[in-house]
């Protein structure tokens, strides 16, 4: 029998929504896809506060590394 999977709902933000987001932890020991991941994210160095769009990519990039980024702002 298949297995069946629950997939959560997908929610959209409005359009022009912005989302403010602050690398908090260092990348140091951390595997080369979430450095690309934060590098992909628009990040220089740390303690940067930048400011994305409210996509659902951006927010999957940043499911990828909630340890090292913190949502400030949606």
């Amino acid at each position: 029998m298949a297995r069946v999977r629950n997939k959560t709902p997908r929610v959209q933000a409005a359009a022009g929504t912005k989302m403010k987001l602050q690398w908090v932890i260092s990348q140091n020991q951390t595997p080369a896809k979430q450095r690309l991941v934060i590098k992909g994210l628009g990040f220089t160095h740390l303690n940067q506060v930048i400011e994305r769009e409210d996509t659902l990519s951006i927010r999957g990039m940043v499911a990828k590394v909630p340890h090292l980024v913190k949502i400030l702002d949606k």
